[in-house]
């Protein structure tokens, strides 16, 4: 007896996508919208001809670009910014003429690449406002332009693996005296060309055939093409949580059996199968709250509400063999532009008898924090547990005891990132508990390091590391946090959009 991987593949996958997240419109936005936009990011090393000699320059190129697009869709590079990074010897000559700012205009040239096929486009009139130039004699390493601008679109005609990469940049430079007064010359253009060989791509972008697997889906009473009308109807999940489009799993099913069959085309044996990013990749917003726990202060202190930008679906494997789906996404938290929860102010009694208040602010470091979401799909309610994994640093300031300012100075803080780790359990069917679509509870612990740079003209370090910092390496801080259901970017018309903010429970 012989067994069609493919077939066992299939269902489980059909009901892990209805399950895992129940964010159905989230998952398999309409064709219009396949993939979420991304922003791309690279540095690349230049030599720049000045009148006195080669330069070198760090050139910095960010754009908001598409994971995926169809055939001669075409793509509008968005927020893009160049950004020049000249070292102090390349504006002595600016400097000579007394002058006291530099502004510019960039022009970059930008290879598109598909297959054998490559044409250039210009990014032209980016605009850097003027910063001022390092007087001489300080150590200032030199200036940064920062030029920004709207530039033309592209589309690629066949399928495949689109670059687009950076190339030949020119700079039109323009210093200013200190009175605001033009140089004499007050312009300067400068050719600057890639200083080595090596590709570096700003982004890499999947073409994919415009009557492809992001095609319209087929209607309810008419087969996908090239498929044989089924025996039976396929068995449906139960129905998705309250506010989500009620064909959202026919949808599902629709889109991700003609998925399947590319993949399968490509290896007909795998399990795991996992799904690449762009074709169920979505963004998000949603607001936490919460209480954080200080064992040894005996008291808590309320945490947001935090505003998080969510990335769905960076990673998604589902394992027909196992019986589970293993879901990816990261979160970023946002406050006035700044990676961090927003401040809050605690009370508490320091060593027990001493009333002590702070503003604490929780900031982001490293990269986004990481949703991790295990669904276990062989059994009616598909239980799911998710994990959300953050580096955060702690930092302290407005401190009083018993009434009286306490100067900590600008950063005093933990003397090195600590990692909160929060656990949130639920099911799909019904939904009940936590899951990352719909929110809810999520519950954990973490080790607060030690402090350090607190104290202005004497060290008050051992104070507050003796008094918050956990003992030894014991996680023994307990935290709860609830978080609101997601807005979707895919529906924005959603019952949930705009982000609701959560009452914070205890």
């Amino acid at each position: 007896m012989t067994l069609d991987a493919r077939a066992a593949a299939r269902r489980p996958l059909h009901l892990a996508l209805g399950g895992a997240l129940v964010v159905a419109t989230a998952l398999i936005p309409s064709a219009e919208s396949v993939a979420a936009d991304q922003t791309s990011e690279v540095t690349l090393p230049y030599t720049c001809s000045f009148p006195s000699g080669a330069e070198k320059a760090d050139v910095t190129v960010k754009a908001v670009l598409p994971v995926s697009v169809r055939t001669e869709e075409e793509i509008r590079p968005g927020d893009v910014s160049v950004d020049v990074s000249l070292a102090r010897s390349a504006l002595a000559q600016f400097t000579a003429l007394e002058a006291s700012t530099l502004s510019a205009v960039a022009e970059l040239t930008v290879r598109n690449t598909i297959g054998e096929h490559t044409a250039d486009a210009s990014w032209q009139q980016l605009e850097a406002p003027a910063v001022p130039l390092p007087p001489e004699g300080e150590d200032e390493d030199g200036v940064v332009l920062a030029a920004t601008g709207d530039v033309p679109t592209v589309a690629f005609g066949s399928p495949g693996r689109a670059t687009i990469v950076p190339a030949a940049l020119s700079l039109t430079l323009a210093s200013f005296t200190e009175d605001g007064a033009p140089t004499s010359p007050a312009q300067l253009t400068v050719v600057c060309e890639p200083a080595d060989d090596e590709e570096r791509p700003l982004a890499d972008i999947t073409v994919r055939e415009a009557a492809g697997p992001t095609a319209p889906t087929p209607g309810p009473d008419e087969p996908a093409p090239g498929k044989e009308e089924p025996a039976e109807p396929p068995e449906q999940p139960s129905p998705p949580a309250p506010g989500l489009d009620p064909d959202a799993h026919r949808k599902i099913d629709d889109l991700t059996e003609e998925r399947l069959e590319a993949l399968d085309e490509a290896d007909p044996g795998s399990c795991p199968i996992e799904i690449p990013p762009e074709w169920v990749m979505t963004t998000a917003e949603t607001y936490a709250a919460g209480y954080a726990n200080a064992v040894k202060l005996d008291g808590a202190a309320a945490l947001g509400p935090a505003f998080m930008k969510v990335v769905l679906n960076k990673r998604y494997i589902n394992d027909s063999c196992a019986s589970t789906v293993d879901v990816t996404s990261e979160v970023d938290f946002e406050y006035e532009g700044k990676r961090q929860l927003p401040p809050t102010q605690a009370t508490f009694l320091s060593y027990g008898f001493m009333p002590t208040t702070a503003t604490m602010v929780l900031e982001q470091v490293g990269p986004p924090a990481v949703v991790q979401t295990h669904t276990v799909t062989n059994t009616p309610t598909y239980p799911e547990e998710s994990t959300v994994t953050a580096q955060l640093s702690m930092r302290l300031y407005d401190v009083k005891v018993n009434g009286v300012p306490l100067d900590v100075g600008p950063d005093c803080r933990t003397e090195r990132p600590f990692e909160q780790v929060l656990k949130g359990y639920g099911q799909s069917y019904p939904p009940a508990g936590y899951l990352v679509a719909t929110g809810g509870n999520l519950t954990g612990y973490a080790h607060i390091p030690p402090f350090k740079g607190c104290g202005v003209g004497e060290d008050l370090d051992p104070l507050f590391t003796s008094a918050i910092s956990s003992v030894g390496k014991k996680a023994d801080n307990y935290t709860k946090m609830t978080q609101a259901p997601l807005c979707v970017a895919t529906n924005p018309d959603g019952p949930d959009c705009p982000p609701k903010v959560p009452k914070p429970e205890r």
